[in-house]
């Protein structure tokens, strides 16, 4: 398998943005020798030159349009706030890189599809980023549930939380924090929700009909905590929470007609390079669950590595397919209407 990985030259990608994220993403892959990180590009030329010199980055720009106009630069990493992934994917794609973009792939489905038609037009790769999709743990969930090991789906749940507001409201971070501010498209639903319902939609396998909501706001009027039910075409239903005022939570609960899983779908692997998957297989109450642990390791170094293998390939991509990005973007459009409705709405795909 490695002999196959290493058989093409390294993807040499540039990053999008100097924030706190990049520096994470730049930490997981920078020993990968399945892609080179040639540059990086803020708006701030200085922010741009500390980044690239405290990763050992060749070169930096000080405007995005400077790097997406370098030749050899191939994909583009996009940890940019939410608000701008629709427009700086499709500028990267009409210059002809590849893109991988920060979850949520955008704020709503019209721009989701708009970054994939720009994609296609382009002949490049487009892919919303989700570290916990390329973890052996969840590779495995996904190969369970293709064999319906545990029969067919009934209920999921999944749940994200942590906490940097009060239960009142109030930001315990820095306000200017953008997850707290309704300009930059912030909230919990878009940030947290996106992994609980991203998870639902591969449990499940398709795409909701309706959901209903109820939830709380932050005294900066952005969604705090969210509560949703969600409603599918087989009958199966789905529950998923998130928060940005609770102790850290991330679990989610797949229970079929013939078994349970149970994963925390976690971005990255702990120190010991493990994570697991409790697993019941059978009916009676008798039956216990049994503990899958398989490797594990930093998910922006795997999911990186899986998006290069498919850009040079055309094939090993682990992480969200363009069905399931467009599901979860419907699906948080219409769950953000139902909190302000208080009514059923419809998923329109």
């Amino acid at each position: 398998m490695l002999e196959i990985l290493h058989s093409f030259a390294p993807v040499r990608f540039g990053i999008l943005g100097a924030a706190n994220i990049a520096r994470e993403f730049m930490d997981g892959v920078k020993q990968s020798p399945l892609l080179t990180v040639q540059a990086v590009a803020s708006r701030d030329g200085n922010k741009a030159a500390e980044f690239a010199k405290t990763h050992d980055i060749p070169v930096s720009y000080a405007s995005y349009e400077a790097m997406l106009a370098d030749p050899a630069i191939e994909a583009v990493y996009i940890p940019l706030p939410n608000d701008l992934h629709a427009e700086w994917a499709i500028k990267a794609a009409e210059a002809g890189k590849h893109v991988l973009c920060e979850k949520p792939l955008a704020v709503g489905v019209a721009d989701v599809r708009a970054m994939f038609r720009a994609a296609h037009k382009a002949g490049v790769k487009l892919a919303e980023a989700y570290p916990y999709m390329a973890q052996p743990q969840t590779i495995l969930m996904n190969s369970l549930l293709a064999e319906e090991a545990i029969g067919p789906i009934q209920t999921v749940s999944a749940a994200f939380g942590f906490g940097i507001v009060a239960p009142d409201g109030t930001p315990m971070a820095n306000p200017a924090n953008i997850r707290l501010r309704p300009d930059r498209a912030g909230g919990g639903l878009l940030d947290a929700g996106t992994y609980a319902v991203s998870l639902v939609r591969l449990a499940v396998g398709e795409c909701p009909t309706r959901v209903i909501a109820s939830g709380r706001y932050t005294k900066t009027d952005v969604d705090q905590t969210v509560v949703a039910l969600l409603e599918f075409p087989s009958g199966a239903l789905g529950q998923i929470s998130c928060s940005m005022s609770t102790s850290f939570h991330r679990k989610a609960l797949i229970v079929g007609s013939n078994g349970v899983i149970e994963t925390d779908y976690s971005n990255h692997g702990p120190a010991d390079g493990h994570l697991s998957l409790n697993i019941k297989r059978g009916v009676p109450k008798t039956i216990g669950f049994e503990t899958t642990t398989v490797s594990a390791a930093d998910g922006f170094k795997l999911e990186a590595e899986s998006f290069a293998t498919w850009v040079r390939t055309g094939e090993g991509w682990t992480g969200a397919s363009e069905a399931v990005s467009l599901d979860v973007a419907a699906t948080i459009e219409a769950i953000a209407k139902s909190l302000k409705s208080g009514r059923y709405e419809d998923v329109a795909r």
